[in-house]
């Protein structure tokens, strides 16, 4: 994002804990403060120190098992925290915000694949913080006239094409980053958890969006809301579904060998299947993406995934 943004001629400071963000990966062109979202006398400082016209927000918590053994973890790191950068942009008048949501506000959808008006009913202390800051976001644009783009992402994945940046987080978890590792020799074994879901082959399915479609969107979001003033909750995914074993099939393409896989239970808060409907997505914003199929997806993050091993 802050590549794209970079490239667009914005000026971007960017706050970070680096508890999972690396300081490397950062471009030239940028700044960094060091420290918690949450934090409101550092936020403070900041606002009255930049006239910011928009605030996009990436900071939270995002692993739904680890959600589930520590909520009051991610009620304070993600709901507590939100309403506190919120309130925040209240205050300094600071007119657009962007909140990267997810799909997990779903819970398990009756109708797939999911449209935005479907009911809200989480099934994980994840979702449920998630939701909670949508709720916050949308009570302060009634009260304060907050401008907000929603952003409910799928299975985000994938590197930057062009080989600057990709995942980088220490103990990820994302099924198409832990998979390239093992095919890049930095794991052993890669865990698929659950073969006895109700799907073609017993895996969980996904709708993965390659990481460049999805910046690609945030930046149109955050144009609109500038020069039409409205909100707009949106997926951000594809509308197409595919199995972890498909996932697996298409790492072994691109690193052209089979991996070392185990299998375990289900995790605590995992679905059977999660694809969005992207029909507003393309009416709203008239946006087509670019990297829309599997193999490309995985060949990008496997490339940083190399470079990175080669790096060290």
């Amino acid at each position: 994002m802050v590549l794209q943004l970079l490239e667009s001629g914005e000026q971007v400071v960017v706050l970070d804990d680096l508890s999972t963000g690396i300081k490397d990966n950062l471009p030239a062109g940028s700044e960094l403060v060091e420290g918690d979202v949450g934090d409101e006398t550092l936020l403070s400082k900041l606002f009255q120190s930049h006239p910011f016209d928009a605030v996009i927000h990436f900071a939270g918590s995002v692993v739904v098992p680890e959600s589930v053994a520590h909520p009051l973890e991610y009620y304070r790191n993600n709901t507590a925290a939100g309403r506190s950068l919120i309130a925040a942009c209240v205050r300094h008048g600071v007119p657009n915000f962007l909140f990267s949501s997810t799909a997990a506000v779903y819970g398990s959808p009756p109708v797939v694949p999911v449209p935005e008006d479907t009911q809200a009913d989480p099934v994980s202390p994840y979702g449920r913080s998630k939701l909670m800051t949508e709720w916050i976001l949308k009570d302060a644009a009634v009260a304060h006239g907050l401008r907000y783009g929603i952003l409910r992402y799928f299975n985000v994945a994938g590197a930057d094409p062009k080989g600057r940046t990709g995942q980088s987080t220490p103990r990820a978890t994302h099924l198409i980053k832990r998979a390239c590792e093992v095919a890049a020799g930095r794991s052993e074994k890669l865990t698929i958890y659950g073969s006895d879901y109700p799907t073609p082959d017993g895996t969980g399915v996904r709708d993965y969006i390659h990481v460049s479609d999805l910046v690609d969107i945030h930046e149109r979001v955050l144009g609109k809301l500038r020069s039409e003033r409205v909100p707009l909750l949106l997926n951000c995914g594809y509308g197409r579904g595919y199995s972890v074993r498909e996932v697996v099939c298409a790492v072994e393409r691109a690193a052209g060998h089979k991996l070392a896989v185990d299998m375990a239970p289900r995790r605590p808060g995992d679905l059977a299947i999660v694809v969005a409907q992207t029909e507003r997505l393309t009416k709203l914003l008239g946006w087509r993406p670019r990297h829309a199929d599997l193999d490309v997806i995985v060949q990008t993050a496997l490339a940083w995934e190399m470079r990175r091993q080669y790096a060290r």
